[in-house]
């Protein structure tokens, strides 16, 4: 028989629990959480100088899964696809993802993403300019066939919103544009949640209009004022908030991505790293 102190002990644990673990597992929903993953143009300049010790850098701050950008020296900053993809793999970490251009070098683009072992291949900006419903609904039918180019070759394509797409033309939200008009089993959208609240958006409205069509986001926080990137808790995207709502959004990877810092890249991811450890 337990005591009347060991009882109310209980109860106040099973209490507390009840308040924290809902949240607790909608944040770490499908261990997106536990494996989160770094854009690499958050560390551009170095990964131009020294890739292999760069990464090296990257994997010992509890980075696990890694999104390559197209740079000067190609897809993979000089390295070959194999090359990538071993390094990451010695290192405990996954190449996941890439920011490419739709151009016309996008045979070779599949290609090289094929050889390195990657899933996704994100298209980073617009192929075409315009910001009207007519042109986005043509850019809406390249991704389309672009989607199925990838799926025939074993890979997954999307793209990467930034401000603009959120502009309106005729009474449409031209981010909404592309979403309607493309086919959500070829077109993977990978969520800005910084670019979408500095454009006015609020991404959980996305998350339930369209829900599952994030499988990718970029975790940013904003400063709202200077639009610019900042280190979690700093700007104007609530991270708790959007990581509790991780289930309708779709979301399967996560990468951090920062563009500017107050002192070094890696000092900013180390400073986001805690952060997330905390929540």
């Amino acid at each position: 028989m337990i005591t009347r102190k060991e009882f109310l002990w209980q109860s106040g644990a099973f209490t507390l629990g009840a308040l924290i673990l809902p949240s607790a597992c909608a944040i770490g929903g499908n261990s997106v959480k536990k494996e989160l993953g770094i854009q690499l143009y958050t560390f551009r300049d170095q990964m131009m100088k020294d890739p292999k010790g760069t990464l090296e850098q990257i994997a010992k701050i509890g980075i696990k899964k890694i999104e390559t950008a197209r740079s000067k020296k190609g897809h993979y900053y000089g390295l070959t696809p194999q090359e990538m993809k071993s390094t990451c793999d010695a290192l405990g970490m996954k190449l996941v993802s890439g920011h490419v251009h739709l151009d016309d070098q996008w045979k070779q683009t599949i290609e090289e993403a094929v050889a390195s072992g990657q899933e996704y291949l994100i298209c980073s900006t617009m192929p075409t300019n315009g910001q009207t419903t007519d042109n986005y609904k043509k850019v809406a039918e390249a991704f389309n066939k672009a989607g199925e180019d990838c799926k025939a070759a074993g890979l997954k394509f999307g793209y990467h919103n930034h401000e603009y797409e959120f502009e309106s033309h005729n009474g449409e939200v031209l981010y909404d544009v592309l979403l309607d008009n493309t086919d959500p089993d070829l077109v993977h959208m990978e969520l800005d949640l910084g670019w979408a609240v500095v454009a006015g958006k609020d991404p959980l409205d996305y998350f339930n209009r369209y829900q599952g069509r994030f499988p990718l986001w970029h975790l940013k926080d904003m400063n709202m004022e200077e639009k610019v990137s900042t280190e979690f808790g700093k700007g104007g995207l609530d991270v708790p908030l959007m990581l509790q709502n991780i289930g309708k959004s779709g979301v399967k990877h996560i990468f951090i991505e920062q563009e500017e810092y107050a002192t070094t890249p890696l000092e900013s991811m180390k400073y986001n790293m805690d952060y997330m450890s905390k929540l």
